[in-house]
């Protein structure tokens, strides 16, 4: 009755996605037909859907009461058995798709997080001895201004004088030895937030960058900025709270003429300010790559007059930032080789398509969704520069950079962003030779900044490379990546049955001209390919 009634809400809502086959479960259950539940599992496999697959298993749990059961309830421990083998492929398959099977990343992962959490204790403590000192200053303030005024109207206090500015004065040492410990925990906060930040910008960012270029070209892997964006707002929070508790520090000192007030350590406050300048500068992320509506599986590729879509996100995802930050795309920015690499292409945006990051995701991520963008080719060229390109169109590599600039907490940055290289064409036929030249640029260059002149001299692939590459083309459009067998007859055909080896390089020549690329950039492709 309940998977009836599952169907009948999908058929109410057009859902008709590939899966999960409720009537087919039903007639598994009952009848002990093995088709349906295949499907079911390999469809939990695709979308990593666990919930419904932990659905099926509790159903199978709860049929145990019925008749049909009672009689064989061998037939319920093989099912159930089943049922458990396959939830451990899924939950293993899902872990490594999200990039955290591996324990080492696991490991690395929870070490920041307590690195994080630590920060954000110490901070709160910080926060609580600050008002603690400034009820003792107030103490001190007021018994030294009212007891001078004692002494004046009474003059028999005098004698009492010494003992009580003797007091005043153990508790001004025990005042400024009290500042002194706090400086030196907010310093011990800061070395710590430096470990972290430099974590996150020399380490979980580049490999965040990196996953994102094979997503880009098929690979299946997480590019989900949920840990990213919970790091980078949690310290750029501790590091502004930080900043406030020394301004607070500075200000009692002057406000109650502690003789620490012109000496206070400046070096403390420019070391915060540092940390949180390369923290910020390093938060705005490209998180949608730039790609056309008409090739959603194949970003990176631009056609000059045709609106294209990138989306950039803010990682440090505080109050304060909201509203303040403009962000401007500016087509190949401080692009050395647009004057090195003789008679390279120039564009230019159609429009101004600046925009204010806002919370304006479900979310409530600090997010701008560049949707109406689109590319014109410039016809002036830089002094310098030649007619005749030694590049054809689709081996010219362009950038976009997402420029801003920020002003804040005493501190001034500029902030950008880079795309990925794009390819810009001019014709759909160029299509396949254009992503021929994406693939290529992605599997070799890295790390930043990107060599956009890459192919005036392209590396070889190792047909290790490109074979990972091929079997991601099938695996994002149809589900299912090649085989070894198949992979070998790609390779006999693309490089030919008597020079096939698994050690060969391939030149980018070979790869690029061969018919095996229309093939890859069909619509139609993963419509065969998972029949």
């Amino acid at each position: 009755m309940y998977l009836d009634e599952q169907w009948n809400h999908s058929l109410q809502e057009n859902n008709f996605l590939p899966g999960p086959d409720f009537p087919g479960m039903k007639d598994y259950l009952v009848v002990g037909k093995t088709c349906c539940y295949v499907d079911c599992t390999c469809y939990l496999k695709d979308t990593y859907n666990l919930s419904l697959f932990f659905l099926f298993f509790l159903i199978l749990l709860f049929l145990k009461t019925q008749k049909h059961f009672q009689d064989e309830p061998l037939n319920l421990a093989v099912i159930l058995s089943e049922c458990l083998q396959e939830e451990k492929k899924v939950l293993a398959s899902a872990s490594e798709k999200q990039g955290c099977g591996s324990p080492a990343v696991q490991q690395k992962w929870k070490e920041l997080d307590r690195g994080v959490n630590e920060l954000k204790r110490q901070i709160s403590e910080v926060k609580k001895e600050v008002k603690s000192l400034e009820f003792l200053y107030e103490n001190l303030d007021y018994v030294q201004k009212t007891w001078q005024n004692k002494v004046e109207q009474d003059s028999g206090l005098a004698q009492s004088n010494a003992a009580v500015k003797e007091g005043c004065l153990k508790q001004a040492n025990f005042i400024m030895q009290t500042k002194q410990m706090m400086l030196q925990q907010i310093v011990n906060i800061l070395n710590q937030a430096e470990q972290i930040v430099a974590a996150l910008t020399d380490v979980e960012l580049p490999e965040w960058k990196r996953r994102q270029q094979l997503a880009c070209i098929g690979g299946p892997v997480d590019t989900s900025l949920d840990h990213l964006e919970e790091w980078f707002t949690a310290v750029a929070d501790v590091l502004i709270q930080v900043n406030q508790e020394l301004q607070k520090l500075q200000d009692q000192s002057k406000k109650y003429n502690s003789p620490d007030a012109s000496s206070f350590p400046g070096e403390t406050e420019n070391f915060t300010l540092s940390l949180l300048t390369k923290l910020l500068a390093n938060a705005l992320v490209v998180e949608k790559q730039p790609v056309m509506s008409s090739l959603p599986q194949r970003p990176l590729i631009l056609k000059t007059g045709v609106r294209f879509t990138a989306a950039v996100r803010f990682l440090a995802n505080l109050p304060e930032f909201k509203c303040r930050v403009k962000v401007k795309p500016v087509f190949d920015k401080d692009v050395e080789e647009t004057t090195a690499v003789h008679g390279l292409r120039h564009f230019a945006f159609n429009r101004d398509n600046s925009k204010v990051l806002d919370v304006d995701r479900p979310d409530g991520g600090l997010v701008a969704e560049f949707a109406h963008m689109s590319l014109k080719e410039s016809k002036t060229r830089p002094r310098g520069s030649c007619e005749q390109s030694r590049l054809g169109v689709t081996e010219e590599l362009h950038v976009i950079k997402f420029v801003t600039e920020l002003q804040f907490a005493g501190l001034s940055c500029n902030i950008e962003a880079s795309s990925l290289p794009v390819v810009v064409i001019s014709s759909t036929s160029q299509i396949p030779s254009a992503w021929a030249s994406v693939m290529w640029c992605n599997m070799l260059s890295t790390s930043e900044p990107r060599n956009l002149s890459l192919f005036v001299d392209p590396p070889p692939l190792t047909w290790q490379q490109l074979s990972q590459v091929l079997s991601w083309q099938f695996l994002s459009v149809g589900q299912r990546g090649l085989d070894e067998d198949q992979l070998s007859m790609l390779r006999d055909k693309i490089v030919g049955e008597y020079l096939a080896t698994s050690s060969i390089r391939l030149n980018h020549a070979t790869f690029y001209f061969h018919p095996l690329l229309g093939m890859l950039i069909r619509q139609d492709t993963g419509q065969y390919w998972r029949r």
